[in-house]
């Protein structure tokens, strides 16, 4: 088996989408529509230009995603002079619940096999070895 960061990245990535994805259908939802969700309830009132950005969404994308969440129920979108401002509804309450949640389930299935002294040793690993966007190996000239 490999034995390199990204191929582990990978497994996580594939395994947190497939749970996380089982768990949105029954609402519903998809993938995709995880972190507008979150973002909305986490800021109630901002608009569709802040969550595009703060999430680093392409706009047409942000566009159909938001669309669709107002159209399914799960967001308002209000007009307030040159943008809208994006709440969740009942619906979307309860999707932002889910959603939150979904991260804090996962962790626990997946982390079952250590114990609190390896979960805490994993984590400050992983928070070492993270990097942000600007120091990606991608982004260097």
């Amino acid at each position: 088996m490999f034995q390199t960061l990204a191929y582990y990245a990978t497994v996580f990535h594939r395994g947190f989408t497939a749970y996380t994805s089982r768990r949105l259908q029954q609402l519903g939802l998809n993938f995709g529509s995880l972190f507008p969700v979150l973002y909305v309830g986490k800021h109630p009132g901002c608009t569709q230009a802040e969550l595009t950005e703060a999430l680093g969404l392409d706009w047409g994308y942000s566009q159909r995603c938001i669309t669709r969440l107002v159209e399914d129920g799960f967001l308002t979108r209000e007009k307030s002079g040159r943008s809208y401002h994006l709440d969740l509804s009942p619906e979307g309450q309860e999707a932002f619940q889910v959603s939150h949640q979904v991260f804090f389930d996962w962790d626990q299935q997946a982390l079952a096999t250590l114990n609190e002294e390896e979960q805490k040793q994993l984590f400050a690993l992983l928070a070492k070895v993270s990097w942000k966007e600007e120091n990606s190996p991608c982004m260097k000239p």
